[in-house]
């Protein structure tokens, strides 16, 4: 029991900085970056992973209801075409996506079985307590992105260690 306490105070921290990113996000920033790392890209590529992989299993994972197929991708060589250009989410939206990770995290945690032999993704061939440790890893490597790009925008942010 005091492991998800664990994961979810880390869980919640990450989700609060990644809010105080999109939050603090000047305007001209959202929609700036050579395409597809714009902003608001990054912080919905950084959303969309963290929700999908608290996911006990890919086939049980259910997108949030505004979800693009195509608006998580970073890169333009994926199988299934280069991303769109167009803005496809406001900060609000992005800030309503938070929320909605944020007010089922409990559940999420609740639902996964940490001593799972497998990570339920087929493209992560590890056990799905280590899958929980690089979700995490992954979401502060974006946020880190993110912050750099507000810093440089001669924004301070705030630091959490624990929610």
């Amino acid at each position: 029991m005091q492991m998800i306490a664990g994961f979810e105070s880390q869980y919640r921290a990450a989700l609060a900085m990644l809010r105080q990113s999109i939050e603090r996000c000047p305007d001209e920033l959202w929609n700036s970056g050579d395409h597809p790392r714009t902003f608001w890209r990054i912080a919905y590529h950084a959303l969309y992973y963290t929700h999908l992989y608290l996911a006990p299993t890919h086939k049980k994972f259910i997108p949030w209801e505004k979800n693009v197929e195509h608006a998580r991708i970073l890169w333009d060589d994926d199988e299934t075409g280069i991303p769109p250009t167009d803005l496809l989410y406001s900060q609000q939206d992005l800030l309503d996506y938070c929320t909605f990770i944020e007010q089922n995290l409990t559940s999420f945690l609740a639902n996964i079985d940490f001593n799972a032999p497998t990570s339920g993704f087929s493209w992560y061939q590890i056990p799905k307590f280590e899958h929980q440790l690089v979700n995490i890893r992954h979401i502060g490597i974006h946020i880190g992105q993110l912050q750099e790009l507000i810093y440089a925008a001669g924004i301070d942010l705030d630091w959490v260690s624990k929610r």
